[in-house]
């Protein structure tokens, strides 16, 4: 019989409390079980394995990050959109660095189809609508702001600009700028 009050639901959660306290890649069933004070076993009615665990946080943290990103988008277009969307990923990522890192897991078809994935990458193509770019350059676009946002996102967490000046504050809106400039250069004839 499953622990009172333990649900997937709830497991889940814990699970992004503790992905935020030592790191996504230390998340396991046992360290779960140990926050709980229960057996491992008792957690098999409610997670397989480790592995969906794992996929359980990072589809809660895909969610509540989307939902940070449209709330900060209402009602924002062109550079202010733009950093908008950056902003919301890089205090995120402050905030819950394990949630973060599991917005990097890779999830299978079916399961990344299902996540909230597909609302970052429609939030994104939103924002460069404003930027009157082809399709295909819409494309490259997503993809040239996710690698820029998350680069800079994980360099910045790994300590790997705190050496130098400027500031890391100053070198991100440097960076928005130049975003923005250069989506605006590519828009369509």
């Amino acid at each position: 019989m499953a622990r009172a009050g333990l649900t997937a639901e709830r497991l889940v959660r814990a699970g992004a409390e503790l992905a935020d306290e030592v790191g996504f890649d230390q998340v396991t069933l046992s360290a779960l079980a140990r926050r709980f004070d229960v057996r491992v076993a008792s957690l098999y009615s409610h997670l397989k394995n480790s592995r969906d665990l794992r996929t359980g946080i990072a589809l809660f943290a895909l969610e509540e990050l989307a939902d940070r990103a449209a709330a900060a988008l209402a009602g924002r277009a062109g550079r202010d959109a733009l950093a908008a969307l950056g902003n919301v990923y890089r205090d995120y990522a402050r905030e819950h660095p394990g949630r973060y890192d599991a917005t990097r897991l890779r999830l299978d078809p079916d399961t990344a189809a299902a996540s909230a994935g597909g609302r970052h990458t429609r939030m994104t193509r939103a924002i460069l609508r404003g930027y009157d770019l082809t399709e295909a350059d819409r494309t490259h676009a997503v993809r040239l702001l996710g690698s820029v946002f998350h680069g800079y996102i994980s360099l910045e967490a790994a300590g790997g600009f705190s050496h130098s000046d400027p500031g890391t504050q100053e070198s991100w809106e440097w960076i928005l700028d130049h975003l923005d400039a250069l989506l605006r250069s590519r828009a369509a004839p």
